[in-house]
Parts: C-alpha cells; sequence; structure tokens
C-alpha cells in the first residue's frame, strides 16, 4: 500500500518529497517507519512508470525535489482504489489506506462497492480459535488473554461493522452480546508483507 499512499498524497497537489515522507510515515508508518529504503526507491518505480513527475526544487536547496502526480498516475490510483485485491480488503492497515483516498474515487457507487466488500469480510464467521472445525466465540474460550484478544476483536468489529452500515445507509445489525454465534475475525493479509504493513483484528457477528 505504499504505491497508494505516494499516489493518494500526490492527486492532492504536488510536495517535495520530505513533506511526501512526513505524509506517508504518519498514515502507514505507526508501527515500522518508512525509510528511505522503501520510500524512495518506491517513488523511483512511480516515476520510471510515468505515473509521477519528479522536478527540481533549487528554492529548497540542493538534492530537493517536487513530486506531482501525473494523467496516468491518476488513471492508476482510481484503479487501485477501484479494483483492490482481496488481501487488501482484509488486512486492516491496508484497508485503511484505502479508505484515506476512497472519496478521490468521483462515483459513490464504486467507493460503497470496497466498502461492501469488507462489511461482508467482517460478517463471515470467523476465529483466531477453533475446536475442531467450529469457530470459538470469547465466552468458550477459558484462558484470559485467548479471551482478550477475542474480545478486543469483537469490540473493535462491532464499531467497524455499524459505521460502514451508517455510510452504506443499510439498517443498523442488532446483534446480541451473548450470541452464540458471535466469534472473532482475524484480520490479516496473504500477500507478503510491505514494510509499513501490519495485521490487525476485527470480530463479526
Amino acid at each position: 500500500m505504499l504505491e497508494l499512499a505516494i499516489l493518494g498524497f500526490l492527486a492532492e497537489g504536488p510536495l517535495p518529497g520530505h513533506e511526501l515522507r512526513r505524509k506517508v510515515s504518519q498514515l502507514i508508518g505507526y508501527t515500522r517507519p518508512v525509510s528511505d529504503g522503501s520510500l524512495y526507491p518506491a517513488i523511483n518505480r512511480l516515476a520510471k512508470a510515468g505515473l509521477l513527475d519528479r522536478r527540481a526544487d533549487p528554492r529548497a536547496g540542493a538534492a530537493r525535489f517536487v513530486l506531482s502526480l501525473t494523467e496516468a498516475g491518476h488513471a492508476d490510483m482510481l484503479e487501485r482504489l477501484r479494483t483492490p485485491a482481496d488481501h487488501e480488503i482484509t488486512d486492516f492497515t491496508r484497508f485503511l489506506t484505502l479508505l484515506a483516498f476512497l472519496s478521490e474515487l468521483p462515483d459513490v457507487s464504486e467507493q460503497h462497492a470496497v466498502l461492501r466488500r469488507r462489511l461482508a469480510f467482517l460478517e463471515a464467521p470467523a476465529s483466531f480459535f477453533y475446536d475442531g472445525g467450529k469457530p470459538l466465540r470469547a465466552e468458550e474460550v477459558d484462558d484470559p488473554y485467548r479471551r482478550g484478544v477475542l474480545l478486543t476483536a469483537r469490540a473493535v468489529s462491532r464499531t467497524e461493522r455499524a459505521w460502514l452500515r451508517e455510510v452504506l445507509g443499510e439498517e443498523p445489525f442488532e446483534d446480541d452480546p451473548a450470541s452464540p454465534d458471535e466469534v472473532g475475525r482475524p484480520v490479516e493479509s496473504t500477500a507478503p508483507a510491505e514494510p509499513t504493513a501490519r495485521t490487525t483484528t476485527g470480530e463479526p457477528a
């Protein structure tokens, strides 16, 4: 999602390289810092592909440059937002990066299609822990720390699902905290980890 973050911030206007790094780090570098060794190679790849333009900025001093999005870069960013891969929907950090720039899609129906994919994922029964093939609820787990994992996941997922339904104009899901179907939902990527990616949790009813 590093490249999407770069394209997304540049869609808001040209930025000096150091300012872009600050913005990207604030968005996706809260678990692992966004290093020069990951950011600048990504910038070089995008520039080589014609997705962004890099111009020297003499006012800022030697080796300073300003980056801007090209027309091709804007189209590429929109396509990344419109058709994210499955792991970009299920992995919480990757999905938050999508969410940060989703308003760039001019068609609200396309925005909502992405949100519905996330909601469907969160509402599929799953857990971190199973008894055979049966996902376990927090109330069925004796270990206090594992129970904590499931209870935290439950709270996070309820909040996210409520927000998604509100944005989509759907009726709130009235779930019972003691529902026998309620489990923890692990949210993780199956793709190779990027330097700034992390895994977190959600939880469906």
